[in-house]
């Protein structure tokens, strides 16, 4: 894991942790769909009782949840550039919408969208994070929110589920090894 974004940057400030999330983010998908890969279609769609009832269904829906985000980051007044194709996608607003029912799309699909995040990270300043966004929520309600806060939320709401994923994997005898972001915060 390239590591060189955190150690080439003051710690201080907002923007090197985002991008320390975002190759957290990428590294733990990874990991996480290479150990569903060895699983039979059957045992990743079975319904366990999860939040999005499947092990494919909450991959496609975290996946859903950061298209739905990115699409509101795009609105920033920065206009990052590695947004711009997402910007013009048709808006989503259920939650539970299976973009891909083949897992190797879902896959290709996850990957491009994780090295998307860290393109848009690598764009941050540290003045971005206290721009007041606003967007409309899925329901169509007008919010306006701190831009920092809400890439918080965008970080936490992918290891939410990914934890959700990890605990059906671990019930299904997969042990994907160590998950905590400490496995990536170099040593100084």
């Amino acid at each position: 894991m390239d590591t060189t974004l955190v150690r080439s940057k003051k710690v201080d400030t907002l923007t090197p942790h985002y991008q320390l999330l975002a190759q957290y983010n990428r590294w733990m998908n990874e990991r996480i769909y290479a150990a569903c890969a060895a699983l039979p279609d059957d045992e990743l769609r079975e319904d366990v009782g999860a939040f999005f009832n499947s092990i494919i269904g909450t991959l496609n829906h975290s996946l859903v949840g950061d298209i739905i985000w990115l699409q509101r980051f795009s609105g920033h007044p920065r206009q990052y550039s590695a947004l711009r194709d997402i910007a013009g996608e048709p808006l989503l607003t259920q939650l539970d919408k299976r973009l891909h029912n083949e897992f190797a799309a879902l896959s290709r699909a996850r990957s491009d969208m994780d090295q998307l995040i860290v393109s848009m990270c690598r764009d941050f300043q540290d003045a971005d994070f206290a721009v007041g966004l606003h967007y409309s929520n899925t329901e169509g309600e007008s919010m306006t929110r701190n831009f920092g806060l809400l890439v918080q939320h965008f970080f936490n709401h992918q290891t939410h589920h990914r934890g959700q994923v990890t605990t059906m994997l671990s019930q299904k005898g997969i042990d994907i090894g160590v998950t905590d972001l400490l496995a990536l915060i170099p040593r100084i």
